[in-house]
């Protein structure tokens, strides 16, 4: 009898632990991006171009951008660090340094508190001569 209380509180003790470790993996939150390429068609080389990401919470908890990397040295991402509450919009602003003559297409990966699966952005276009 003893025995089987004690396996019955260590099943349920299992199933406490695994249902909390669910929800603090994969909260609700997420971010909408308005667009997620941004084409800036025919660029002057030697002429940066910025361009903005815009993306709203729709979800009712907090939203968090951990980090934002880009593919190359030749863009520069500024991001929000304070958290982005339900319903509120946040920014992710992008500098391209136009230098060399071509066509590009650059990604941008952001990190959120909604899992581990990373919102990939773009941004691209044509690098032309003057």
């Amino acid at each position: 009898m003893k025995l089987s209380r004690i396996l019955t509180m260590a099943i349920l003790a299992g199933l406490m632990t695994t249902v909390l470790s669910f929800t603090t993996i994969h909260p609700t939150s997420k971010a909408e991006f308005a667009e997620k390429t941004h084409q800036f068609n025919q660029i002057q080389v030697g002429t940066p171009v910025v361009t903005t990401f815009k993306f709203k919470n729709t979800s009712d908890k907090p939203l968090i951008v951990k980090n934002v990397k880009t593919s190359c040295g030749c863009t520069a991402p500024s991001y929000p660090k304070a958290p982005i509450f339900s319903g509120d919009s946040g920014e992710i602003t992008v500098k391209y340094d136009a230098a060399k003559v071509g066509k590009f297409k650059k990604s941008i990966t952001v990190q959120t508190n909604v899992d581990d699966a990373p919102i990939i952005l773009y941004i691209e276009g044509e690098v032309v001569g003057k």
